[in-house]
């Protein structure tokens, strides 16, 4: 391994000269394939720590989907149903655990996975590289790789497919720098360590919160610490489902999370499940066709015809009743915050996408009204004390 890595340039071609050094040791890192630039060890770097928490808090694999310096999507490795499969277009592969793993984190939000970059807390194996190498990627970091994964991911993008192998037992300074217009700051590493002892201090009526929430409440917590604040993440068997990152306002990030959390939901319905596609078109574009079918801009597709390209025959719309009534079946999903909800809105609006937990800090001198709303849909909120901004 190096002490420092000359890279192409920083986050904009113009910013020259740029590279990745150790002010003391070896870089914990080995490039084996590709030539990964000043983002793409932003994301690395992020994800890595993310995957390799969820590891540690939940003792399964883990994977995520990151772009621009935040989580598309993070998961730990439990089966998927059928219909998760068929969605996440895997159900014609054999998947190991990191493979479900990862396939939940990108599938939960394909259109923000598109060209993402992927972390993993084990090593890759052939089947993750197969999933990975159909799919449209910047990159991967992990612990290590299989012979036959890496032959499989040096084929990507011609041979030019970024593959980082990291040192799963490097440590990190307790102190860490940041430069920003020619000033250094300097703060001590968040190695707040989230587990469920987070969860005793249970302010609704409510303070039943099961296992099976309890680990997806963590995930979502340990998601939130490698966003980009303002941040919410709602999680649904062990999966983030939605998260809304770097927003002003919380409600803002509430409402964002809260319509990507809808959306992989109404990618279950019956009717998306049954879209006529033609066979020739490909993920992405099935993607973004479902994501206008989904919408309330299908009715314009439909009055120009645009359909024709993408269809069959020419699908019934999705009304905005049957929307609310599959979305209103929707049960059991888990809200983390990463600082306190200052109104009781941000519930409101978390009820409609089927959240029944919730942690968050609390601190907010509308923190009885927070409460109250909680209280009046019967949701179990924890007050963690503790913040979780990242930037």
């Amino acid at each position: 391994m190096a002490t420092e890595l000359e890279l192409k340039y920083g986050c904009n071609p113009n910013q020259k000269p740029a590279k990745l050094f150790m002010k003391q040791g070896e870089l914990p890192i080995e490039v084996l394939n590709g030539r990964p630039g000043y983002i793409n060890f932003m994301d690395a770097f992020n994800s890595w720590q993310l995957v390799k928490e969820l590891k540690q808090a939940t003792g399964l694999p883990a994977a995520a989907s990151f772009k621009h310096v935040s989580p598309a999507g993070a998961a730990v490795g439990t089966p998927l149903s059928d219909t998760l499969k068929k969605i996440y277009f895997v159900d014609d592969l054999e998947l190991s655990p990191i493979a479900c793993a990862y396939a939940k984190a990108r599938g939960a939000d394909r259109m923000s996975s598109y060209g993402d970059w992927v972390a993993l807390s084990d090593t890759c194996d052939e089947q993750t590289a197969t999933l990975l190498a159909r799919e449209v990627s910047d990159g991967v970091i992990a612990p290590d790789y299989t012979e036959k994964a890496l032959e499989i991911l040096k084929t990507k993008r011609k041979g030019t497919y970024n593959v980082v192998k990291i040192d799963p037992n490097y440590t990190p300074a307790p102190i860490e720098h940041k430069d920003v217009y020619g000033i250094t700051f300097e703060q001590g590493r968040n190695e707040l360590k989230i587990d469920d002892t987070l969860f005793a201090n249970m302010v609704t009526e409510n303070k039943n919160i099961p296992d099976a929430a309890k680990i997806d409440l963590i995930i979502s917590l340990i998601t939130l610490k490698y966003t980009q604040s303002n941040s919410v993440c709602y999680v649904k068997d062990g999966q983030a489902i939605g998260i809304g990152a770097g927003q002003q306002s919380r409600i803002h990030c509430t409402r964002l999370a809260g319509n990507k959390a809808d959306n992989w939901f109404l990618r279950q319905h019956p009717k998306v499940m049954a879209l006529p596609f033609k066979k020739d078109i490909r993920r992405p574009d099935r993607d973004n066709t479902i994501d206008v079918y989904i919408s309330d801009d299908y009715m314009d597709v439909l009055a120009d015809g645009a359909w024709q390209e993408m269809f069959e025959t020419c699908p019934e719309p999705l009304t905005r009743e049957e929307k609310r009534a599959w979305l209103d079946t929707l049960t059991g999903v888990a809200l983390g915050s990463d600082a306190f909800f200052p109104f009781g809105d941000n519930i409101e609006r978390a009820k409609r996408s089927g959240v029944c937990y919730i942690a968050q800090p609390g601190g907010s001198i509308r923190d009885d009204h927070v409460i109250m709303t909680c209280n009046k849909y019967n949701m179990a909120m924890a007050f963690t004390g503790i913040r979780l901004f990242h930037h």
